[in-house]
């Protein structure tokens, strides 16, 4: 730190003194230096970037049994529980079999074990994702020359009428059938979404998910839980209508079931009656038990085992024609490498999924750390959830990512540690492996009776937004945009509708930002918005400004016209008249000046102040544009004689005001001290002194 006394005052309070920078290392120096730091290898570095990849490996030495274990076995248990009906259920949004969404999640929990940070976070099937992949995998088997997925009575009834276009094209596969078919397309989706999410944590670039606020968030589940409601009421009615892709899906399947709702399978109508019936019951009865209650209600559960039990015995699928979920295998089928050119054909598909998924994830983790008291690196969750796409894409599994609802089960079952997962992993093995042909007379009304309910909380959003609209009414409009757009037009359109409308949005705020004049509070050294308080104390001649934002390109223009509004000087204008005409034309207006006053003295009388504070306490940066205008704005004030300074800078400001021109490049330059101050009042009583000279001087004249 250098002192020097030159220039300083004596006797007039404290002294800030600026520390010397460092000296900054060229880009070629930084980068080799960067790139020497990453070739270094040793056995601690190795060891601490395997911790670094695999977290499990820290925590797992630092585990006490005899605090976490019972729990973690207690909310595993319980998970697995929920995560096997879920698994089955939601294989009708994926257009998928059942056998894979159990393998979905076994592998998930695995992963994500070893690689998450996040305590609790639940990975696994996740109802939004599901629907995205089965409008993919429903695409893609169309254009296959197969019939849309899940339309038959089970899962090897493929009798849908051949597009032989499609099939003379080479486009529909000639050693698989519809099932292999769909779930090629669904394992090529998952592995390049899940590439997408590695290359992200890879890069650093988990800061990205910040940008998908949570109003889109919620706007988005909303819209989509409408979308998929939709999809299964043709489950719950029994009614046998063809899956609508594209554009307004939700309008067209709900003209088709009012066509076919004559159609309507009576068993199936009242069997999701009385499933609909229980299932919330069950769950408004664990809500308002939540305290009493240490495990939740395993409803689901219950009335699959019943529903299966009924169906089977009742034989209603021979008897009425019911929809039942069939053949479901046991064991684990080969892995296989997903196709390359399908990956080719859900490029652009696997974008959405994989923004959603990270999103989803990484706001949830972060979400439960808070309230716990730890943290998460959203990095590493991006580099988890990726990995939870990338390696079970080769086991015959689809997308994945953090699910709410199963999270705060997880938390209110008492788990600690991501041991958990394991214990749900081992209840979907077990499923897996000796318990999966019991549900194969489960009808599929009762798989939508259980996903329906599970919109509850997602549906229970739109109650939220009267309240965010009084608190920001932009907010709302994503909310509401996104809802519609993805209920109305498609979930893509909505997501990429929400996107833009929130960059909007942000824009708009920083666009036009509040601008104010400010006054003094009484006696005091602070100053406030004169339009907001009353009895604040104005400074003659001077004008002090504030602008509650950044200034750059994009607001320049807004900031001169709310300070020329404000203060009823356009400086620009003013200036460029005054040089226009000339001291002669106004001489020869009648305007007598006298030998000792300047034409600058009397267009800044007559604007009534002769200084100009700015507050820059609120100015987040400044760019190019933002330090030009700055500067062409002192010029302006200095032809009118009008003095300009600049209060409260923030060392970013104040740097870029040095290197844009607008300071000398010497730290201790006295335009520096002239015209930045620490404080507002400060600024003032330098305006005040810089006035009363000329004052004295015209007044001896």
């Amino acid at each position: 730190m250098e002192v020097s006394a030159e220039g300083a005052p004596q006797g007039t309070g404290p002294v800030l003194v600026r520390r010397r920078s460092p000296g900054s290392l060229g880009l070629r120096e930084m980068l080799k230096a960067r790139l020497w730091r990453s070739c270094t290898c040793s056995t601690q570095r190795a060891w601490t970037l395997v911790q670094d990849l695999l977290p499990a490996t820290r925590w797992l030495r630092q585990y006490h049994p005899r605090e976490a274990l019972v729990g973690d076995v207690m909310s595993g248990l319980v998970i697995g529980i929920i995560l096997v009906p879920q698994a089955i259920a939601y294989s009708l949004l994926a257009g998928l079999q059942p056998i894979y969404s159990l393998y979905t999640s076994f592998f998930a929990n695995l992963i994500y074990f070893l690689m998450g940070t996040s305590h609790h976070v639940s990975v696994g099937i996740f109802s939004l994702l599901c629907l995205m992949v089965g409008q993919v995998v429903d695409r893609e088997l169309l254009l296959a020359g197969f019939g849309p997925a899940q339309e038959g009575t089970g899962p090897g009834d493929n009798s849908s009428t051949i597009n032989t276009s499609a099939a003379v094209a080479g486009l529909r596969p000639q050693d698989c059938d519809q099932d292999c078919y769909a779930i090629r397309v669904a394992t090529a989706l998952t592995l390049v979404a899940g590439i997408y999410q590695v290359l992200l944590g890879m890069l650093r670039l988990g800061f990205v998910s910040a940008y998908l606020s949570q109003p889109l968030l919620d706007g988005f589940a909303m819209g989509a839980s409408v979308t998929i409601l939709t999809s299964q009421l043709k489950h719950l009615l029994g009614v046998r209508i063809p899956r609508h892709q594209g554009l307004g899906m939700v309008v067209s399947t709900w003209l088709s079931l009012v066509r076919g709702a004559g159609q309507a399978n009576l068993c199936d109508v009242v069997t999701s009656a009385t499933c609909l019936a229980v299932l919330l019951a069950g769950k408004e009865l664990s809500e308002r038990c939540q305290r009493r209650l240490k495990v939740p209600l395993p409803t689901e559960l219950v009335v699959i085992v019943a529903a299966t039990m009924v169906s089977h015995f009742g034989q209603l699928h021979e008897r009425f024609g019911s929809s039942v979920a069939g053949d479901i295998p046991t064991g684990f089928v080969a892995p296989r490498v997903p196709d390359p050119g399908l990956m080719w054909r859900v490029v652009l598909d696997a974008v959405p999924l994989a923004l959603v998924g990270s999103a989803f994830s990484i706001s949830l983790a972060e979400m439960f750390a808070r309230s716990h008291g730890y943290s998460v690196r959203a990095n590493q969750e991006l580099l988890a959830v990726g990995c939870c796409n990338v390696l079970p894409a080769f086991f015959h599994c689809y997308v994945t990512s953090a699910a709410l609802s199963k999270t705060l089960v997880k938390t209110a079952t008492g788990c600690r540690t991501q041991l958990s997962s394991v214990v749900s992993a081992a209840v979907v093995l077990l499923v897996l492996l000796a318990l999966a042909p019991l549900f194969r007379d489960l009808q599929r009304c009762v798989l939508a009776c259980v996903i329906v309910v599970s919109l509850r909380g997602a549906l229970r959003k739109v109650r939220d937004v009267p309240q965010l609209w009084r608190l920001s009414p932009a907010d709302a409009l994503v909310w509401v945009a996104t809802a519609a757009s993805c209920a109305l037009v498609s979930v893509e359109v909505g997501l990429l509708a929400g996107i833009l409308l929130s960059l909007l949005s942000l824009a708009g705020r920083t666009q036009r930002p509040r601008a104010a004049l400010l006054a003094q509070i009484g006696d005091s050294g602070f100053y406030e918005d004169t339009a907001e308080f009353e009895g604040l104390v104005p400074e003659p001649g001077v004008r002090i400004f504030r602008f509650a934002g950044p200034l750059y390109y994009a607001n320049k223009d807004f900031f001169l016209r709310s300070l020329s509004s404000l203060t009823g000087l356009d400086a620009g204008r003013a200036a460029t008249r005054k040089k226009e005409r000339g001291l002669e034309a106004r001489v020869s207006e009648g305007m007598d000046l006298g030998p000792g006053t300047s034409t600058a003295a009397l267009v800044s009388t007559a604007a009534g102040f002769h200084a100009v504070v700015i507050d820059c306490a609120p100015l987040l940066f400044l760019d190019a544009a933002g330090v030009a205008t700055l500067r062409d704005l002192r010029r302006d004030y200095a032809a009118l004689g009008v003095m300009l300074l600049l209060a409260c800078c923030s060392p970013l400001v104040r740097d870029t005001l040095r290197r844009g021109g607008f300071l000398g490049e010497d730290q201790g330059d006295l335009t520096e001290d002239g015209q930045l101050f620490h404080s507002v009042h400060s600024a003032v009583q330098r305006a005040r002194a810089g006035h009363r000279v000329p004052v004295a001087m015209d007044s001896a004249l």
